[in-house]
């Protein structure tokens, strides 16, 4: 499938459709290139991209039902790994270019329905960099004949080296129980308050932050490098992951993600939907952050 790259000065991002996946984000040319997102094989999938799509909603819903409106309604895995239908569709989909320059691409995804999801929609992702970052939209329509709630999330992976730092501010976090699923809102433990910069513990996280400020900011001090993470205000809330070798054997603390998303983890069951978004049929959801990376 074709592979998109796009330029201005001297930032460079490569974009797939297959997967609607971003598959390097990079400053500068030859020995002053800086990965700002972990690089990518030009074939690779979601899970060793450099970033993917979370559409209609991100992370997994518990048992793999919710009720709504008085009905229920069912999910089922989309991973031969995972018990739980995981992160939407638009990972595993082949998006369809629909406009492209020397610095920006649009590309489209239709999901029907079937027997994994009871969700139509159309999304939307839209990447355009300038000569400073990187804004990338992504939109969810609700194209099916129901009221359901949506949401909407990116998940990138970013370099991880032995001084890499986190500053990332929060309200509550989440436990993680069986199943990879979320438990309960805490205060959050003290080796992941990213109120202050930090480096990323050396052990297992896999775990939603609560009221994220829509701010984070990563920096590379042995690349002399750093990278400003801003939200729209609709994403309120994020996940932070990182391995262990008990997962992927072939982990080398190389990196770690911070997803931005609109909505909490198996938001479908908590009270207020965990912030996911009511689109009758014909409605959108939007939203959008923005990439800058900067010098230290």
């Amino acid at each position: 499938m074709q592979v998109i790259d796009l330029h201005s000065g001297d930032l460079s991002l490569r974009v797939s459709p297959k997967g609607g996946l971003l598959l390097g984000f990079c400053k500068g040319e030859g020995s002053t290139r800086v990965p700002l997102l972990r690089a990518a094989p030009l074939d690779a999938g979601a899970l060793s991209s450099s970033c993917y799509p979370l559409v209609p909603f991100g992370n997994r819903v518990k048992d793999n039902h919710f009720f709504f409106n008085n009905s229920e309604y069912r999910f089922t895995p989309n991973t031969d790994w995972d018990a739980h239908y995981l992160h939407g569709d638009g990972w595993q989909a082949d998006w369809i270019v629909d406009a492209q320059s020397q610095s920006s691409v649009e590309m489209s995804y239709r999901h029907e329905g079937g027997s994994r999801t009871p969700y139509v929609y159309t999304a939307r992702q839209h990447f355009e960099l300038t000569d400073d970052d990187l804004a990338m939209t992504l939109t969810v329509s609700n194209d099916g004949e129901r009221p359901l709630p949506f949401g909407l999330g990116w998940h990138p992976y970013f370099p991880m080296t032995a001084a890499t730092t986190l500053f990332a501010p929060a309200r509550k976090y989440w436990t993680e129980i069986e199943g990879w699923l979320p438990g309960e809102a805490t205060s959050i433990p003290e080796d992941v308050d990213f109120s202050e910069p930090k480096e990323l513990p050396h052990r297992w996280v896999n775990n939603g932050f609560e009221s994220w400020s829509g701010e984070a900011v990563i920096r590379w001090p042995e690349r002399r490098t750093d990278l400003q993470l801003t939200a729209d205000p609709i994403f309120k809330h994020a996940f932070v992951f990182v391995s262990d070798t008990s997962f992927d054997p072939n982990f080398k603390r190389d990196y770690f993600c911070f997803e931005p998303m609109t909505h909490l983890a198996n938001g479908h069951n908590l009270p207020g939907l965990g912030d996911l978004k009511i689109l009758s049929p014909g409605q959108a959801l939007s939203g959008g952050i923005r990439l800058r990376p900067g010098s230290l």
